[in-house]
């Protein structure tokens, strides 16, 4: 018995492991965020593995028929709809309740959206955290608020639709000129990055219809910037008041 992780392609489909291929075969079943885009990779690769559902509206309802599955001697691989499984997708509870019965858990490396966009924004990669995506409403405004103070580079994950709406807040929390990098469509035929400040990409995109999975890099605060804020009276927290004026 074996619980596998899998990373699938965040686009091209051309980016599948070898490995991922032959593990997707040789297990009993696939757990698939979506059957039916998990089906397409699947076929491409002649993978005819059993598929079953499991998401975030399923999981906790499924999770200990996959764990009696699991400790019946069944091996079984976890995929999402691009990338790898537990970031930002379901997988971590499947995970700790596998770890919690001595099911040997084993995640194989593979595609994962951040990591391209992180070195490809040409900030620093040495140090850097993951926020994946922000609260939509409740606890928002803190969650972009506390950014001020990060020194690290900041990686968050956002909504086509959300998009614009994010840079505003980031540009009222760390100010115009703060760098920023946004990549969309990794990976596939439209895939772009644009780079600048913070001004210049929100206006970027602004002028266009805004498409496809978005990772927002962020450049974290320098000693010079954190001089300079405090001068300009930025990282202040703002509110639904000041947003209004």
């Amino acid at each position: 018995m074996k619980l596998y992780l899998v990373p699938t392609p965040v686009g091209n489909l051309g980016d599948m492991t070898y490995r991922a291929v032959e593990v997707l075969k040789g297990v009993d079943l696939v757990l698939a965020e979506d059957t039916r885009t998990s089906r397409v990779v699947m076929q491409h690769y002649g993978i005819d593995t059993p598929l079953q559902a499991y998401h975030i509206f399923n999981e906790h309802q499924t999770l200990q028929r996959v764990i009696d599955r699991l400790l019946s001697g069944m091996d079984i691989a976890l995929v999402t709809d691009a990338g790898t499984p537990g970031i930002s997708d379901p997988g971590f509870l499947l995970v700790r309740e596998a770890v919690k019965n001595d099911i040997p858990v084993e995640t194989l490396p593979g595609a994962t959206a951040f990591v391209p966009a992180l070195v490809d924004s040409g900030l620093p990669c040495d140090r850097f955290v993951f926020l994946g995506f922000l609260p939509h409403k409740k606890g928002r405004q803190t969650a972009v608020r506390n950014l001020a103070e990060e020194s690290r580079t900041m990686i968050i994950y956002e909504s086509p639709f959300r998009l614009v709406k994010l840079l505003e807040e980031l540009i009222e929390v760390l100010g115009e000129e703060r760098e920023v990098s946004v990549s969309r469509e990794i990976s596939k035929i439209h895939a772009e990055t644009a780079r600048g400040t913070l001004r210049e990409v929100c206006d970027h995109f602004l002028a266009k219809e805004v498409k496809g999975e978005i990772v927002v890099v962020v450049a974290g605060r320098s000693d010079k910037q954190k001089e300079s804020e405090q001068e300009e009276g930025l990282g202040e927290p703002f509110d639904n008041e000041q947003k209004n004026r």
